[in-house]
């Protein structure tokens, strides 16, 4: 049997939360053309009987910043490198290699651990997959490159089949039913971030937090000859910049809230077995990505490999 930690990096929009989703099976990482939308490391559990355990790290899309927040979230990146055994190199097929396209290439070359290429995106057009594998195997050393579709789920075999090849031999790490090690809290707030996110103008996502202020499970009285039913209630903030960005997120009459709301609920709905009841509200923190301890709270649900 074999085990590994897989930490799977590319540039922004590359990808990669799609490709986490389509092995998991399952929805873990949140997904949205706004680029730079994941902000953390992100597991998903994959299990293969009879060939073993994949761990994929989900990473934030590297990109150069010398922005406090963005730079904590590039540490995140070089992290996950460090904690895994295998790297995934995500490369969007559909674009031509550019700036941070050549930063990520410079810092791989460096690696001292198997290294699988996967370039992604190869049904959209153009495609400039022939050129960016020339460029990979000149730069690098890859141990085999792969050509896939994550939202098509094309190539994901051979995909597989690399990472396989190149995984330590060892015991699982984690029990077969799990596909994700999140903390609920955590898949709370980032699905209500992507419902968010979704809803709103461009310049708001970048500026948005979520906060999951409270939790609580509640047993309802059942009606006679019922099961009873649970209700998870949920008190969770959007968190923005600035008090005028209140009110796009509010909307008139509170319309886009109530939208976010009912969206995040039922996608909510979706991964808990409870009923899910959602009070959801939004504020102002003026510079919160500058602040040491909300930026270290936000990006710390990456945990280090044990």
């Amino acid at each position: 049997m074999k085990s590994a930690f897989a930490a799977i990096v590319g540039r922004p929009s590359s990808g990669k939360s799609t490709l986490m989703n389509a092995l998991c099976g399952h929805k873990v990482s949140i997904v949205s053309p706004v680029p730079q939308t994941t902000r953390n490391q992100v597991r998903g559990i994959v299990n293969r009987p009879g060939r073993g355990q994949i761990v994929f790290l989900d990473t934030p899309g590297f990109h150069l910043s010398e922005k406090k927040f963005n730079k904590s979230m590039m540490d995140t990146v070089t992290r996950a490198i460090s904690d895994a055994d295998v790297a995934v190199y995500l490369i969007d097929a559909s674009r031509k290699a550019g700036s941070e396209e050549e930063g990520l290439l410079e810092r791989l070359t460096t690696l001292r651990k198997p290294l699988v290429v996967a370039l992604n995106k190869t049904e959209l057009k153009p495609n400039y997959a022939d050129e960016l594998e020339a460029l990979v195997r000149e730069k690098l050393q890859p141990k085999a490159v792969v050509r896939i579709s994550a939202l098509a789920e094309v190539g994901l075999d051979a995909f597989f089949d690399a990472i396989f090849d190149h995984a330590p031999e060892g015991e699982a790490f984690y029990p077969e039913e799990f596909y994700t090690d999140q903390d609920p809290s955590f898949r709370i707030g980032e699905i209500v971030r992507e419902q968010a996110i979704h809803r709103l103008s461009d310049e708001i996502p970048h500026a948005l937090y979520v906060e999951v202020a409270d939790r609580e499970l509640k047993e309802a009285p059942p009606a006679e000859g019922a099961k009873p039913q649970a209700t998870l209630w949920l008190r969770v903030f959007l968190i923005v910049e600035r008090e005028s960005q209140v009110g796009i997120v509010v909307g008139k009459g509170g319309e886009k809230i109530k939208e976010i709301r009912q969206a995040a609920q039922k996608e909510l709905g979706k991964v808990f077995s409870q009923r899910i009841h959602l009070d959801l509200r939004c504020k102002a923190d003026p510079k919160w990505r500058s602040k040491d301890h909300l930026i270290q709270s936000i990006l710390g649900s990456s945990q280090p490999k044990e």
